[in-house]
């Protein structure tokens, strides 16, 4: 089933794209048609490329990865920054830093030094330091939240990169290319879809549109995670069980009874006078019985 229909595409406002002059031909298969020399966007084409997407961006969130997100275009920065923040993924909602990918190791360093001034405020160094060089430390500090702040819990490159508007945020779409970093991106009709690996096509200025495409697919990373973590809780239980399994073998437990207390969700004691001599005990015969019919 679709994540979204055509309606609230509709309503969104998804289907406009640019006027028909400064449309890129690469974009000619999502268009649908042109109306007072406007071009109108293939909504059942952006449905699939939504689901797609979402698709993708839920097993990237399982598997623990991360989806870093760009949007630097004034109506699309809070939008993306408050929805992001609630899946716990990056992005960059101010100026793109050039090299941010293909030089993270430079931008990790960076990160770091936040880090160091906060730890300087509370060891208690800021107190040697004059009140001017306080005041360059502190806007040293709150310039790098600024432009930074966000990716801090990004400590490797990311798995893949979802960007508002390619044309603008052309240098995030060439480094992510040059490093083999696939690309989830809105692309309205005055973009070039080709280097894109999961294009959505949309309106990517009107802020409807981008909230609700935006919306959907963090929806999508939020499953992955809830999913992961539901996984990750079955673990133990598991290694539990394994454990639990092996204990009764080295006693000698019959097959039918390991099976019984295995499986049973309330945990089961064994005694080890009844495990090794079970026929002295009429009442655990009848017990191993009843299990085996039961089986």
């Amino acid at each position: 089933m679709p994540r979204t229909d055509f309606k609230e595409l509709l309503d969104a406002g998804v289907h406009f794209g640019h006027l028909k002059r400064k449309w890129n031909p690469a974009m000619a298969p999502y268009i649908f048609m042109e109306r007072n020399g406007i071009h109108i966007i293939d909504l059942e084409k952006t449905v699939i490329k939504i689901d797609e997407a979402a698709s993708a961006m839920k097993h990237i969130a399982k598997s623990g990865k991360k989806v870093l997100f760009v949007a630097t275009k004034k109506q699309a920065k809070e939008i993306v920054a408050e929805k992001v923040k609630a899946v716990n993924m990056p992005y960059v909602t101010e100026r793109w830093p050039g090299g941010m990918l293909t030089n993270f190791p430079t931008i990790r360093k960076a990160v770091k030094k936040m880090s160091s001034i906060d730890k300087m405020a509370t060891d208690g160094t800021f107190l040697n330091l004059s009140k001017r060089e306080r005041l360059q430390v502190t806007r040293q500090r709150a310039k790098l939240e600024k432009t930074l702040g966000s990716i801090i819990d990004l400590t490797r490159l990311p798995s893949a990169l979802f960007i508002v508007d390619v044309t603008k945020e052309h240098i995030a779409v060439r480094e992510a290319k040059r490093l083999g970093i696939p690309v989830f991106a809105m692309v309205d009709t005055n973009s070039d879809p080709s280097d894109i690996e999961f294009p959505i096509p949309a309106n990517d200025d009107a802020s409807k549109s981008i909230s609700l495409i935006v919306g959907i697919l963090c929806q999508a990373i939020e499953e992955g995670l809830n999913e992961r973590k539901i996984e990750k809780d079955k673990e133990p239980q598991q290694k539990d069980k394994k454990v639990m399994r092996r204990d009764l073998e080295t006693k000698d437990v019959p097959a039918a009874i390991i099976e019984a207390i295995v499986e049973e969700e309330e945990e089961v004691e064994v005694d080890d006078d009844i495990v090794d001599e079970p026929d002295e005990d009429q009442d655990i015969v009848k017990v191993i019985n009843e299990t085996e019919e039961e089986l």
